[in-house]
């Protein structure tokens, strides 16, 4: 009778842990199914792929995504597929960027008639931009002006799709600790550009704003940035926010006064009061509903805590609240010019509505987990828990999240740009190999 009993409960174990090895093997299976290879040779000496302030690194227009990236000699590449295929169409342009600054990342979008703009190769030198030749083709023309003023020193070029299709863009004029934001606007009817704003957002000379934009479903541009008093990160300080309703022309605060531009460090609207030297970084992400919810994300250290955690400032129904996810374990400090090497990536944040509670999501990437793509999910805003996942296997060295914006927007799917990437302190260029250029895709 004991052996039965034996061979039962052997017999059970056995069963049991075959079956959590097919289910450890499946989900195995399935993070690699959603992981994508665009090329093997991306640039990987620093990671100029992979900065956040990339807008856009991918995006999707009428069922084909575009990527853009640098391969392995400095060129600059454009491939496109056919969303859910697995087969890119690779082109290299007739361009090259100076990849061994990781500053000068390559941005993209498609305007409303399907013509691919690009910027790239970008940190306080003149503009370089072209277009694509045709609607939907990888071919860029000529380099071409956009205003032609103020174009001498542009840093962080970021484009941005209107409602109606056009497009705008957004760049630094001026320097680190010294520079002023300026907004182009571009008209699919005249292909041609203008000026929005000048200097919307003013560093007086004495300090400039690092920002990210959103536009939410009605339209409505929203803007964060944090200051920045001179090249040392360590001179970041406070969060501040601002609206447009007329595709940046005038611009508000949250409870809708009308700013006098431009917007500087004596009238903007301060959302959170942090000192310098708080290991606040610079650049915030943003994500905004179009039903009155704004999330703002970044990381900062509290002033009575040793450790950075990441933070979300966000906007309900009962006005700003701030949320510390307070799940990091490990302290670690700020400052210093250049691209820094620093143990954790800046944060995207996505959100999105289940059973009437607001969930939102934090993208990152930390040296407590092994440096690999990282989520960690509150399915309830109002209340602070955090679930933390790993979405890959493998380390990504010091890769920062970007995705594809319009994809999220319309289809509540997250694609992720994913290179794996090896960042030298200071702005230093390491002996590393390239890596593939990778898409990585996760839905709630």
């Amino acid at each position: 009778m004991s052996n039965l009993i034996f061979n039962s409960i052997k017999n059970r174990y056995q069963y049991l842990l075959t079956l959590g090895i097919l289910v450890w093997a499946f989900s195995c299976h399935a993070q690699e199914h959603n992981l994508v290879t665009i090329a093997k040779n991306g640039w990987a000496k620093n990671s100029v792929n992979a900065v956040i302030f990339r807008k856009n690194s991918l995006f999707t227009h009428q069922g084909y995504q575009y990527a853009a990236y640098y391969d392995e000699n400095q060129t600059v590449v454009l491939a496109k597929r056919k969303i859910n295929e697995t087969s890119w169409e690779i082109k290299p342009s007739q361009y090259k960027g100076d990849a061994t600054d990781a500053h000068k990342s390559i941005s993209i979008i498609v305007d409303g008639s399907g013509f691919i703009h690009i910027a790239w190769g970008q940190h306080n030198n003149p503009l370089n931009y072209a277009k694509s030749v045709a609607p939907g083709s990888l071919a860029l023309g000529n380099k071409i002006n956009m205003i032609a003023e103020k174009e001498g020193k542009v840093s962080y070029p970021e484009f941005y799709k209107l409602k109606d299709g056009n497009l705008l863009f957004f760049y630094r004029d001026g320097g680190s600790g010294n520079g002023n934001l300026m907004i182009n606007r571009y008209s699919l009817k005249t292909k041609t550009w203008i000026r929005v704003q000048d200097n919307l957002i003013d560093g007086q000379g004495a300090r400039n704003a690092y920002w990210q934009t959103t536009i939410d479903k009605k339209g409505t541009l929203h803007i964060s940035w944090v200051w920045r008093e001179s090249p040392d990160i360590a001179s970041n300080h406070d969060l501040c926010y601002a609206k447009s309703t007329d595709g940046g022309k005038t611009w508000q605060t949250s409870d809708d006064k009308k700013y006098e531009l431009p917007i500087n460090a004596g009238n903007a609207e301060y959302l959170v009061k942090i000192p310098q030297k708080s290991e606040l970084i610079n650049q915030t992400s943003m994500y905004a509903d179009g039903q009155g919810g704004i999330f703002i994300a970044t990381y900062w250290r509290d002033t009575d805590a040793v450790i950075p955690q990441f933070h979300i400032v966000y906007k309900n129904v009962n006005g700003w609240k701030t949320l510390s996810a307070n799940f990091r374990k490990t302290p670690f400090s700020l400052s210093g010019g250049g691209t820094k090497k620093i143990p954790i990536s800046r944060p995207q944040i996505i959100s999105w509505k289940k059973n009437g509670k607001q969930a939102v999501a934090l993208i990152f990437r930390d040296q407590e987990r092994d440096n690999k793509v990282s989520l960690a999910i509150n399915k309830s805003i109002e209340q602070n828990t955090w679930e933390v996942i790993d979405l890959n296997n493998q380390p990504v060295g010091d890769w920062e999240p970007s995705f594809d914006t319009a994809l999220w927007d319309t289809k509540s799917l997250l694609n992720l740009f994913v290179q794996k990437v090896t960042q030298v302190d200071g702005e230093g260029k390491a002996d590393t190999a390239p890596t593939p250029v990778q898409v990585l895709q996760w839905k709630p």
